[in-house]
């Protein structure tokens, strides 16, 4: 395995950037990099302040680091015997992959296809030109929105076209 195939560890990480500075402040010692300083406009003694600054930070950044592989995760605790009125609340909200009742799939086409939208600033579905309007323009955005079917701006998100599109299938 090569050096470029091997993977890299926090440590060599460190070590490569240590060595790339400390290349740095010898080219700036030999008078490269005062050269550099002086074609870009810079003070060439406030330059060397300042890569002497830089080197004594990283210095004592590298002194305070802890080459300590962190400790392993300890093991989850076990589950305690269920009995058959225990349930786990982790599912207790509505599921994006629900079906959309017919009052939600109407929304969600009408939606969709711009018939109906959020009126701004407010939680209610409100008609755009002819045709029936929403019968529960509250409950139905609420209900939208919990399932991740519609944005915060009314828009059908993803999973709002996949919910769609099963309530189309029926």
């Amino acid at each position: 395995m090569s050096d470029e195939d091997k993977p890299w560890s926090f440590e060599d990480a460190l070590k490569q950037i240590a060595d790339e500075v400390t290349r740095g402040i010898e080219r700036f010692q030999s008078g490269e990099l005062e050269d550099m300083a002086r074609n870009f406009g810079v003070d060439p003694g406030s330059a060397r302040r300042f890569f002497d600054n830089a080197g004594d930070w990283l210095r004592a950044q590298a002194e305070n680091v802890n080459f300590e592989p962190a400790p392993e995760p300890a093991a989850p605790p076990e589950k305690p015997a269920t009995t058959d009125w225990d349930f786990e609340i982790r599912g207790a909200g509505p599921d994006p992959l629900d079906m959309p009742s017919d009052d939600q799939g109407r929304a969600l086409a009408a939606l969709d296809s711009g018939r109906w939208t959020v009126e701004p600033g407010t939680s209610a579905l409100a008609a755009r030109g002819d045709g029936p309007g929403p019968s529960d323009a509250l409950g139905l955005v609420r209900e939208l929105k919990v399932r991740d079917w519609i944005d915060a701006e009314g828009d059908v998100t993803l999973a709002g076209r996949a919910a769609l599109r099963r309530w189309l299938d029926t």
